[in-house]
């Protein structure tokens, strides 16, 4: 391969090119080159992939279908606890034998590489807020504390400076801030 170094999630494909209807399938397991991902969630350099992969031959090219499964570690986007997700995607491509046709992916001296699609696919499945829980009720905005750790503190309610004048009227008949119209209703 003209002294490149050959990525993990290469696979040869000699024995299928111009023979339409053969195929192959192949379960590989090969570490994360890179970090797949970022901000909140990703896949961290050295996790462990794991792909099912169905190489099939057609007149076009190699078409390739795929299963990934992996997980995804970081932390909740609400209360920034670490957490780690289980990942699975799907994919299928065709690697064009020749670069006459419009075709993103090709079979380069008989192999297809694999690392764009799984990366891609993977990155595109992250979410962009992950979070612990669902129903994950996040940091205290006073102290800071997670909630879920508190579950009897009642939150205080906080009255917007722009509106605490307001504040001072009262919907209770015939106390000092009523309104005139409820005063005449007495």
């Amino acid at each position: 391969m003209s002294g490149s170094k050959k990525s993990p999630f290469e696979i040869n494909v000699h024995d299928l090119i111009g023979r339409p209807g053969h195929m192959r399938e192949h379960k590989l397991t090969v570490e994360a080159p890179e970090q797949l991902g970022e901000g909140l969630i990703a896949v961290k350099q050295g996790a462990e992939i794991v792909e099912d992969v169905r190489l099939e031959s057609v007149h076009e090219g190699i078409l390739v279908t795929g299963d990934v499964s992996t997980t995804a570690t970081g932390e909740c986007g609400r209360c920034l606890t670490d957490i780690a997700q289980s990942v699975e995607v799907e994919f299928q491509e065709l690697f064009a034998y020749s670069s006459d046709e419009a075709s993103e992916h090709e079979v380069h001296d008989d192999h297809v590489d694999l690392e764009p699609l799984v990366r891609d696919a993977v990155v595109l499945s992250l979410p962009f807020q992950p979070v612990c829980r669902p129903d994950c009720p996040g940091l205290d905005p006073e102290t800071g504390e997670r909630l879920a750790d508190m579950p009897e503190k009642e939150p205080r309610e906080v009255i917007d400076p722009r509106w605490e004048a307001l504040a001072r009227f009262s919907s209770r008949p015939g106390t000092e801030y009523s309104s005139a119209s409820d005063r005449e209703e007495r």
